[in-house]
Order: structure tokens, then C-alpha cells, then sequence
């Protein structure tokens, strides 16, 4: 049988079709446009979601046996805030996972409801890109659609509600809502009262790998697929990675360097980090995981290279950089403000420490060290909780770097994992359809079966040594100018 595969991302969707083996047999992509109404703020238009994922659907599909296509599951941005009137009408854009507009929200559900309640309501606390301070800033700013509101869902779900009819979401990227009580894998009643809305507001849960529903017959008819084609609630993007890359089970690691970076560490066991500095989630393999998520990773690169060097020629601009461990300029990677550990929404990225022998590489260098050593940050926060990582898995656009993964490895001090396929999201999603229609028994036997390992990056001593004073010295920089921001 075949399996679809739907990476709703911010630039793009990315749709996998996959057989029951793990073999890739096409991939589709199709853009949409992105919005910045006003300075820090990000939406876009579920209906081009929608649209595109048709297309590519269409297009993933049109050379296959279609009567072999058994099932679609998602990997999706999480967070937006996707709001629809009582006649399944979009009220407003959706407002985005990187959109920073939520500052006095977050601020008062961090400090007038208190970090205490909300990690014992939720295990996280506020951050400016989260669901919960999304709809307490529609509530104020435009009550007239906030009144409106019948259904609430994230990113992805949309899709599933279009597709399928079913009004549901899975626990993987409810718990990035705040909303969630990610424990118990149930709605918080305390947070629906503290943000002014009911459970019947709210889709459905489901585990990643559960069925929702099949497509509906109009749409099965314009796919050219059966009406018997199963969707199954898929996860957040970065659970949905996790599954694509087997980081799944217990004390695996996942680290992501895609429009954002995150690293993710499953867990059997339910676990809180004392300051709340990671983020405490369900995961798709049906247990949990943290995960530490700066807001620009892979989109420092592209930002740097494409609007200010004016090139899309990543690979030729990265070419003549030698002196590893040497660079004396340092970049803060905060384009969009931060997430963790630092939540702080008006951070701003800078570079430091340039002189007149500065050069070009020196500068395309410090962005890629700099994106490193702010996912090192959170690498800290795990192992202050005792957790010892040795090494970890890679995916998203930046893994396809090996200038990036050497610097990563040797920052980390972690031996890196590349996988086979380092299509992320996508691949998880396939991964999670298969599981859904019976093809394999749960997530972890589907990894084993699919995942494989192909290459190994092993941080070499001596340069995991200068970049371990780098790092020591990366990290007093944010402390130093946080006051500027």
C-alpha cells in the first residue's frame, strides 16, 4: 500500500507518497505566500494551505496506482491560531507559530497568572508564539471575531477538517496551545477559563497514529483517490521529524535546522524542567519528550544569504571557510525574537567582534556558529536535568550543509547521525499513516523498520575543545545586552 505524507510548513507544503517498505517514491512541494501585516507580525491564509495541498496531492498521485493510496497524515507548523465562525468560514488570517505580537498576553499569563500555575496546568509556561496568548490578543483586539469563534484549530488540523469533516487534533501539537494538560493528555479546564473559551471550541484529541476519519467523497473524486483513503491525526512538525528521523522511545535525540531549530529528546516518562526553559510535550510515539525551539535557525542562513549577500548560492558562499573554531565573530541568532531558553520576544539578532580583517566567510561563519550555540543553550538545560546525550539525529534544510553538521558536532560535542532520508516532517507523517492503517503495530517498530542510519559525524577533540571556549564565551552575550532589546 501507499502512504501520503503532508509537511504543512511556513514557506511551503512538502508532500511524501511512501509504500509500505519506507521507500520514498515521489515528493512534491508547493509554496504560499507569507504576511507581515505589521512589524513582528506573521500570517498567512489557510485557504492557500488548502489549495496548494490539493495541487500537490494531485500532483504527488498522478503517475501511482491510486487504489494503492491507503492513507495521509500530516507533520505540521505548530502553534497557529486558525479561528472559524459557526458556518466553517476562516474568521481572520492565521496567526503563526513565529508571530510576536503577543507580548503583554504572554506577560500576563507568565507573571498575573504565574509561571507556577501554568506549568501545573499545562507543564510549560506562556511563550509570545503559543495558541493560549493568541486568543487572549484576539479577545482584546477584535472582540467582534473573537464572539465568532466556533472552532479553534492548529495549522494542520485545518487541513484534516477539509480533507476529512473530522474536528480533532492530536496531542503532539496541542500541547504547544498551552492549553493542553500535557500529563494527563487532556484540556486544561483552569486555561480554558483563563482565556475565555469552552471544550466544545476545541477539537477532538487523538494520539498521532489514530485514525480521524476517510476523505469525503467530493474531495476523494477530485484527488481520484478511494473515499476509503484514511486520515489519521499526524503530529507538530518537530514530533512529526522525530518520527521520520526514529527518535522515538526512550533518551533518543533529534536535532532540527529548519526555518527554525529545535533539539528533542523523547521520553517514556513525563518530566518538567524546574525554570520551564523547554518545553514539555507530548510526543507522536504515544509518550513524551522536551524540546528546546529558537525561532531562526535555517532562515538565519537564507536571511544572510539571500537578503543581504544578495545569492542563493549557499554552498559556494560556505566553500572557503577554513579557520573552524577560530572565528572571533560572534552572531546571536534572535531575527525573530527567542523561544528557549531566553523567551524573550523583543530579542534581535546581532554580530560581534568584527575588525578591519573581517571577512566575508568570517561573517557567513559567525551565522552558522551562532544558530549552534543557541541550540547548545538548550543542550545545557537537558543536561542540567541529568539527562546525558551522546549523540543525535539531524534533519531539516540545514542538514544538508556538511560544513553545518561538522560545526554542530563539534559544538555539541555530540556524535551526529544522518539518516537516510532527511525529508523530516513528511516522512514522519507517511510514517504515522502507516501505522494508522494497520501497516505496522506502533511508531517504534515502524521506525526500525524505515530509519536508517547512513553516515556518522564524529566531533574531533581538538576542535570540539576551541569551540567549547567559544561556546563559554557565546553564552555571556545575550545576558550583556539583554537590556538593549
Amino acid at each position: 500500500m501507499l502512504y501520503i505524507g503532508v509537511d504543512l510548513g511556513t514557506s511551503a507544503v512538502k508532500l511524501l507518497l511512501m509504500d509500505g517498505e519506507g521507500k520514498i517514491h515521489k515528493i512534491v512541494s508547493k509554496e504560499y505566500p507569507l504576511y507581515f501585516p505589521h512589524p513582528g507580525w506573521s500570517e498567512q491564509k489557510p485557504k492557500d494551505w488548502f489549495a496548494q495541498s490539493m495541487a500537490g496531492i494531485r500532483e504527488l498521485v498522478s503517475e501511482c496506482d491510486r487504489s494503492q493510496v491507503a492513507g495521509i497524515s500530516f507533520g505540521g507548523q505548530m502553534h497557529g491560531l486558525v479561528a472559524l465562525d459557526g458556518e466553517d468560514r476562516v474568521i481572520r488570517p492565521a496567526i503563526l507559530w513565529n508571530d510576536g505580537r503577543t507580548g503583554e498576553e504572554t506577560d500576563y499569563l507568565n507573571q498575573k497568572i504565574g509561571q507556577d500555575k501554568l506549568s501545573a496546568y499545562t507543564a510549560n509556561i506562556a511563550f509570545a508564539g503559543f495558541t493560549a496568548p493568541k486568543l487572549l490578543w484576539m479577545k482584546k483586539h477584535e472582540p467582534e471575531n473573537f464572539a465568532k469563534i466556533s472552532k479553534i484549530m492548529l495549522p494542520k488540523d485545518y487541513l484534516a477538517y477539509c480533507l476529512s469533516g473530522s474536528f480533532c487534533t492530536d496531542v503532539s501539537d496541542a500541547s504547544g496551545m498551552l492549553l493542553l494538560d500535557v500529563k494527563n493528555r487532556r484540556w486544561s479546564g483552569e486555561m480554558l477559563e483563563i482565556c475565555g473559551i469552552t471544550e466544545e471550541q476545541l477539537p477532538r484529541l487523538y494520539e498521532s497514529y489514530e485514525v480521524v476519519g476517510t476523505l469525503k467523497p467530493e474531495i476523494a473524486e477530485e484527488l481520484g483517490l478511494s473515499a476509503s483513503v484514511k486520515v489519521i491525526a499526524g503530529a507538530g512538525d518537530n514530533a512529526a521529524a522525530a518520527v521520520g528521523t526514529g527518535t522515538v522511545g526512550d533518551g533518543m535525540c533529534n536535532i532540527s535546522l529548519g526555518t527554525s531549530g529545535t533539539i528533542f529528546i523523547s521520553s517514556k516518562s513525563f518530566g518538567v524542567d524546574k525554570n520551564n526553559a523547554l518545553h514539555s510535550f507530548a510526543h507522536s510515539d504515544g509518550h513524551y519528550h522536551l524540546m528546546g525551539c529558537m525561532l531562526s535557525a535555517a532562515s538565519c542562513n537564507k536571511w544572510w544569504n539571500e537578503d543581504i549577500l544578495r545569492t542563493g548560492d549557499f554552498a559556494a558562499e560556505q566553500a572557503g571557510i577554513t579557520k573552524l573554531g577560530e572565528n572571533q565573530v560572534f552572531y546571536l541568532p534572535y531575527l525573530m525574537g527567542e523561544r528557549s531558553p531566553h523567551n524573550n520576544p523583543d530579542a534581535r539578532a546581532m554580530f560581534l567582534g568584527m575588525s578591519m580583517d573581517t571577512t566575508r566567510e568570517d561573517m557567513t561563519l559567525a551565522v552558522l556558529e551562532g544558530v549552534v550555540f543557541g541550540l547548545r543553550d538548550s543542550l545545557e538545560v537537558a543536561k542540567s536535568l541529568g539527562i546525558q546525550i551522546e549523540r543525535t539525529k539531524i534533519c531539516g534544510g540545514g542538514a544538508k550543509s556538511p560544513l553545518w553538521k561538522k560545526i554542530l558536532a563539534n559544538i555539541m560535542n555530540l556524535k551526529v547521525d544522518v539518516v537516510e532520508s532527511e525529508e523530516g516532517p513528511a516522512l514522519g507523517g507517511a510514517m504515522l499513516a502507516a501505522v494508522g492503517c494497520g501497516e505496522y503495530p506502533d511508531v517504534e517498530t515502524a521506525a526500525k523498520k524505515i530509519v536508517k542510519v547512513v553516515d556518522t559525524v564524529v566531533p574531533e577533540p581538538e576542535l570540539a575543545e576551541k569551540y567549547e571556549e567559544r561556546y563559554q564565551k557565546f553564552k555571556k552575550i545575550y545576558p550583556a545586552v539583554k537590556g538593549l532589546f
